[in-house]
């Protein structure tokens, strides 16, 4: 079997999109899938891992916003690639130009073709000032993936939400996690030191990109009112992003450390002893699967992945969309009960520690096949 994959972003980006794909194509690779990769051109000139065939094609950046790139139309390339090369399905994992691009020559070939909701473009318009623009925004992400025949997305909830906007034959291919790497085995005493940490001193880990979208006002203020009820908190924050400079000035005392490799994340998260995510943005959340993995007591939303990982109470606590305040108690009861925080961490570990990328990759092979067959059938009830 041949798939092609379409996506603005590939690793090593630091984004979902980047991430699930790297952890699919490795997997789709190790059971002999020839994997056909489109993208825009990286600034290193670098190949993909685990890639037969490879177009890369012309890219600009994101005016303001350079880790984001985005391929440009190449609508006559992609013709001729498929027309030499012609893969078995498509799946098109962003909605961008190349993204547009890709649907409307697979639809020309007659190539059945998946799509991705990996991004909730329409909430992030909110998020930057522009409100507005959502009812335009959805029904543009509505057109593009109702062209498909099939939309991913990793969370029943999500699925039920986007069917009840009118998007069509939407499935659910959920996200995986590699418990041998995120590992309470990791917990680095010498990383605690570092921090200043003392060995029975709680630190509150933060994980995700410093940006608007990412709700980190209500992070601010639930640091602050945890520090209040639990002095000697440490608070790290994992990654980078436009708002690091206003953040390091509202929580001063706060560890800031960019963005980190794949090892060092691991050994992070390992080493401290809660993860306060607030944001609401995601379709996923990686990083509360990560999180949970490692042994943490995670405080989040009743949202995406938390929705579908955590019974709050019992693997973490949840507290419902909107509701700060609920949010806030439950990050500063938390943080001042050490044994609390390590039964949510043991059972949150055990409820993922079976949500393995092989499982996740063959659910994707099950739906593309299934588009596959679809498209074989009616190719053959038309010739007949």
């Amino acid at each position: 079997m041949r798939i092609c994959l379409v996506s603005e972003t590939w690793s090593p980006d630091i984004n979902g999109v980047a991430h699930t794909l790297s952890h699919i194509s490795r997997e789709l690779a190790a059971r002999n899938i020839t994997l056909q990769l489109v993208r825009p051109r990286p600034d290193d000139g670098s190949q993909a891992e685990e890639i037969t065939d490879e177009l890369q094609v012309k890219g600009v950046h994101l005016p303001g916003y350079q880790v984001v790139k985005l391929g440009l139309p190449a609508g006559s390339t992609l013709r001729r690639l498929w027309q030499t090369r012609r893969p078995d399905v498509v799946y098109i994992a962003t909605e961008g130009p190349l993204g547009w691009s890709a649907l409307r020559q697979a639809r020309r070939l007659g190539l059945p073709v998946a799509s991705g909701f990996h991004t909730n473009f329409d909430h992030y318009v909110g998020d930057y000032g522009l409100g507005w623009l959502k009812g335009t925004v959805s029904a543009v992400l509505r057109h593009f993936h109702n062209r498909t025949d099939a939309t991913l997305v990793p969370t029943a909830s999500q699925a039920r939400m986007l069917t009840a906007q009118g998007f069509a034959n939407v499935k659910v291919m959920s996200r995986g996690i590699d418990a041998r790497h995120f590992s309470p085995g990791k917990r680095d005493p010498a990383l605690r030191r570092s921090w200043g940490a003392g060995e029975h001193q709680p630190v509150a880990l933060h994980v995700g990109r410093l940006a608007s979208e990412k709700n980190l006002d209500l992070l601010v203020d639930s640091v602050q009112a945890m520090q209040r009820a639990q002095p000697d908190l440490i608070t790290v924050l994992v990654g980078d992003g436009p708002l690091r400079e206003s953040l390091q000035r509202r929580l001063p005392d706060a560890i800031f450390t960019g963005f980190v490799n794949r090892e060092t994340l691991a050994r992070h998260y390992a080493s401290a002893d809660l993860f306060v995510f607030p944001s609401c943005s995601e379709t996923y959340g990686n990083v509360v699967a990560e999180a949970m993995a490692s042994g943490l007591g995670v405080v989040a939303f009743d949202h995406a992945a938390a929705s579908e990982l955590i019974v709050s109470g019992r693997q973490g606590l949840t507290a419902p969309v909107g509701d700060n305040d609920t949010f806030i108690e439950h990050a500063t009861t938390l943080c001042q009960h050490p044994a609390r925080y390590g039964q949510l961490g043991r059972q949150a570990r055990a409820r993922v520690a079976d949500q393995s990328w092989d499982r996740i990759a063959d659910d994707f092979l099950h739906i593309l096949r299934s588009l596959q067959e679809i498209s074989d059938d009616a190719t053959h009830a038309c010739r007949l």
